[in-house]
């Protein structure tokens, strides 16, 4: 049986790139799982659905190896679990060289050390570029503040109504995603406009120490 996985970071990042690319693989509409979400770990709830389904000789399409995550460690042992444990193979479409199936074509040694060394090196550049990615924010989320912007998100100035909608949110009026609906932005930055108190430049209900 074959089964796809996909993984985006955030709820409105588009898996439309990934879905394409599983197209013609022969993989039932069922078999692709989703999951909107962080790669710092594998605690997410489609990809441990699809890890139970997981039989021997089942392969599993990846578009590539930061997809299914970034965090090193912890790519090398779900790559473990699901070759040896499970007894399943890995696809990653962008790089043929990971292909788990081949081994089971009488792959030599030279090559079985080629695509393990291969593994762990896309597995380390998946995790720096998480860290990298962390940092930029980091170094993002200061600049805005030292320029006077919202302290959760450097790209989006917090609107002036963004304080009536504080004090409504607050009182259990609106929700965080009629406020991300009213202003054009999502969940996340809503909770951060109405969590900024202005007059402090903090998160509102922080102490002042």
């Amino acid at each position: 049986m074959n089964y796809g996985y996909i993984r985006v970071s955030a709820k409105d990042q588009n898996e439309a790139r990934q879905l394409a690319a599983l197209s013609g693989l022969n993989i039932p509409a069922g078999n692709i799982y989703l999951d909107k979400q962080s790669g710092k770990n594998f605690d997410r709830p489609a990809y441990q659905r699809l890890l139970r389904r997981l039989r021997s000789g089942d392969a599993l399409y990846i578009l590539s190896i930061d997809r299914l995550g970034r965090d090193y460690d912890e790519i090398l042992e779900q790559w473990r679990i699901i070759t040896k444990k499970k007894s399943a193979d890995i696809v990653v479409l962008d790089f043929p060289l990971l292909d788990t199936r081949a081994r089971l074509e009488g792959q030599d040694l030279t090559g079985r050390f080629v695509a393990d060394l291969v593994l762990q090196i896309l597995a380390y550049v998946a995790q720096k570029e998480r860290e990298n990615i962390r940092q930029r924010q980091a170094e993002g989320i200061a600049a805005a503040k030292a320029a006077g912007r919202c302290w959760g998100n450097p790209g989006i100035e917090r609107p002036a109504e963004a304080d009536d909608y504080a004090i409504l949110w607050r009182e259990k009026k609106f929700s965080l995603e009629e406020i991300g609906r009213r202003l054009g932005v999502s969940r996340s930055t809503a909770y951060r406009f109405v969590k900024f108190d202005k007059n402090h430049g903090k998160k509102f209900g922080e102490n002042d120490d």
